[in-house]
Order: structure tokens, then sequence, then C-alpha cells
């Protein structure tokens, strides 16, 4: 399968590419690796090992247990919890290693390994590319009692994780009326018990996962039954998940979509109220749109811009020590409470910010204006070839004469011959015209 780490750690078709071998084989390694660099010094190691609920996590974190056991390090099985609760266990068990089994928002047939280091954090791209180097190596292994002992521990895990989540918020939740979207996944039963535990009247749609229907047309990359429910439920919001409960996305009372962007806003701003939004900056990344960062601005918090990916985020926050960022997705990072996207501290946090304000959702998301945003991809091109000097003229003019309410993005395909022309506009005209103005300019300079 080439490079066997990617972007989010291992991830690929579960049997195929990602098999009980690769799962083995990698979780020694990274025993190797941390322990050669002094994480295990002086003490037995730890390992916490979690899930998402597709069929292939069962045999796959069987063979993960299985590889730090026969590397002499104990593990605790906490099963089916969410990624940002391993993350947060890791950190708070204060075990040398945290892995989580899941392919987050992909399909069922598709599973993933991520590894978390001491303190819930993920790997750097070194340690990874370390432990990928030692995969097969001949070891010298451990014998009697030196070997790894294997723990299941579920519903005592869940709850110090609810616990947690709840009492990030200093507001009860109750009266509050929330649909919540599990994705029938990791969250099926944490996320409704977090909200319960904070005193809001829950309504549960998709929380009964079977191995096979994890973000089968549901969560937060398919919201509608989400947006219906809460029309339905006479709810005064609704938030939904993705397979592994890293993203959160929201409802307001009319059933109207609040994408990540504008759950950033509201809750920048109400850190910000609070005194507790370091540098007064939120972290946000090339896609969000630019009425996110307006308002912002007209909020007087700055806003840092990373490349897209969580990973960029999590880099922009820890080297500037800002406490809040995320993505357009919904996958949004509270450093104060997490290390991590996590979204039911997302949907807690928001539904906290409804209830101490008095306001609706649908009253606090207008904060943020989203611009008009037309996308035009342009096929049968050179990518490499975007600082062709003719189309970075084009793009210039064109965000000259956007000005301060518009702007372009030109992204080049990493695994086609495709460039993307996005533009952000005062109107949908003149995003629409704009976009199709540079597209054919692509296509006439980068045709191959």
């Amino acid at each position: 399968m080439g490079r066997l780490f990617g972007t989010d750690g291992v991830r690929g078709l579960a049997n195929r590419d990602v098999t009980a071998e690769v799962a083995l084989d990698v979780s020694v390694a990274a025993a190797h690796v941390l322990g050669s660099q002094g994480a295990f010094e002086g003490h037995r190691p730890r390992a916490v090992i979690g899930r998402d609920p597709r069929a292939s996590g069962e045999f796959l974190s069987a063979a993960v247990a299985a590889g730090l056991a026969s590397a002499g390090v104990d593990v605790d099985n906490v099963g089916v919890l969410p990624t940002p609760a391993i993350a947060y266990l890791t950190a708070a068990r204060g075990v040398d290693l945290g892995v989580v089994l899941s392919a987050s928002h992909n399909p069922m047939p598709d599973n993933g390994i991520k590894f978390l280091a001491s303190g819930g954090h993920k790997l750097d791209d070194e340690v990874e590319a370390a432990i990928e180097a030692r995969l097969g190596e001949a070891w010298e292994r451990p014998l009697g009692a030196a070997v790894g002992r294997i723990r299941t521990d579920q519903s005592l895990a869940g709850q110090q994780y609810v616990d947690h989540l709840v009492a990030t918020i200093g507001v009860r939740l109750d009266g509050l009326r929330i649909v919540v979207d599990c994705a029938n996944g990791a969250a099926s039963e944490v996320g409704p018990a977090a909200l319960r535990e904070a005193g809001a009247d829950v309504v549960v749609i998709n929380a009964s996962p079977d191995g096979r229907n994890i973000n089968e047309a549901c969560g937060s990359t398919h919201p509608e039954q989400l947006q219906a429910a809460v029309v339905a439920a006479h709810a005064d919001l609704g938030v939904a998940f993705d397979g592994d409960a890293d993203r959160c996305l929201a409802v307001d009372a009319e059933g109207v979509l609040v994408d990540g962007d504008q759950i950033m806003g509201i809750l920048a701003i109400a850190l910000r109220d609070r005194g507790a939004l370091p540098h007064d900056t939120l972290v946000t990344t090339v896609m969000s749109n630019l009425g996110l960062r307006l308002a912002m601005r007209d909020a007087g918090i700055a806003t840092v811009v990373t490349g897209v990916g969580d990973r960029y985020v999590l880099e922009a926050m820890r080297a500037g020590g800002f406490g809040l960022g995320g993505e357009q997705s919904g996958h949004i990072i509270v450093a104060a409470h997490a290390t991590t996207g996590d979204g039911l501290l997302t949907a807690l946090q928001l539904a906290a910010r409804v209830v101490e304000t008095g306001r609706t959702l649908a009253d606090l998301a207008s904060v943020v204006q989203r611009l008009p945003q037309t996308l035009v991809n342009v096929p049968g091109v050179d990518r490499s070839r975007t600082d062709d000097v003719v189309l970075v003229e084009a793009v210039s003019a064109a965000e000259k004469s956007l000005g301060d309410t518009g702007r372009v993005l030109l992204r080049a395909s990493g695994t086609e011959p495709l460039v993307r022309v996005m533009v952000e506009a005062a109107t949908q005209e003149e995003a629409d015209e704009t976009a199709h103005d540079l597209a054919a300019v692509v296509r006439e300079r980068l045709s191959l």
C-alpha cells in the first residue's frame, strides 16, 4: 500500500490494506520506537486502545492489543469510544500510548490505525517514519512476566470521559431540547449520555450501530435526517457527529445547517467574552469562508490561516499558544479541554452558549455571514504549473477587483490532472463570473 502512514495515521480498505498482520506489526514497531526514545524508561509501559463500531475494528483492535502485549506493553482495551475519548484517556490516565481503530467519516469498509503519544497528542511525522522503518525487524521478545497484560475496561472509561465533558461547561442545559445524530458511530452511547447528564432533553437518532451502518446516510456528512428531526421534535437545536465523533455540525430550530465556520465564530466570541481566548486569536484553514474572517475582524478577533487538515491547525495552535481552531467540516479543537477535535465537546460548548446568552442558535450563528462561493474544477491540466505568470496575474487582478469582500483560491489536486478554482464574492453572480473567467485562464494556460 506504499507509504504506510498518511496525514491521519494508517488508513485504507480493511482486510486488504489495513490487515491484522499490519496492525500487529505496526503496533510492535511503535512499542519499539517509543521504547528506544525513552518513553517507557523506568516503568512498565501502558497503552489505551479504543475503536469505532466497524466490524473490522473487532479483529484489528485484537491485533493491536496482541502486538503491544507481545512487546511488553500492558493494554487497557476500552472498546467502542470516540477518538477524542481515547486522546483524553491517554492523557488523564498517564499512559504511554493511545491507539484508535477508526476511519472517521469514511465508509464502513475502510478502517484505520491512529497512534497517540503520551499526553494524547498525535505522533510527530518523524516518529511515524521511524515506526515504519522498523516494521518486520528481528527483535528479542520478552518472556514470562515481562509480556504485557490485556485488560477490558469499557463502562468505566466511557463514564470517565462523560464526566470530563460535562465538567467543561459552567451552566446546566436544563430546558434545552437537543436532537443528536450519532452517525451509528462511536458516540452512540456517550454522546447522548453527556448531554443528558448536563441536563438537556435529548432526542437521539442513528445510535444503533451494527458494525455495518456507520456513517450510512447519516451523521455530519449527511445532515438531512437531523434537519428534519429537529423540526419534527420542535427542538432548540441539533448536533451531528461523524463515525469517530471528532467532528460536529449543528442545526438550528428551523432546520438550517450551522457549519463549522459558524460554530467556530460562536465559540471564539464566547471564549473572548470570558477572557479565555488566548491572544484573542482563532486558527482556521484556507477553506474557511471569508465571512468567518470578516466576522472575527469585526469582533476584534485575529485569525491565523493554515493549510487544509487538522494536523496543520494543531501545529499552528501549539506553536502560537492559541486556544481555538478548526475546520469548516466541524473538526474543532478547544485546547483548554482537548488535544484533538472533539465533536461532543463542541456540542456541549455550543449548547452552553445558547443557554448562557438566552439567544437562539440561529441568532448566534448570524454573526458569520457566509459569502457566496463558487467552485469550478478544471480537469485535463498540468497541476504543477499553477505558478504560470499569466495565471498568477489573472488571479491578482481578480482579487483586486473583489476587494475586501472576496477572495480567490487555486488548489491543485494531489492525485489527478485537475485544478480547483474557488471564488468568494459579495454576490453569487460576481463569484460565478469570476470563477468561470479564471477557469478559462487555467484551461488556456495549463492544458495538457
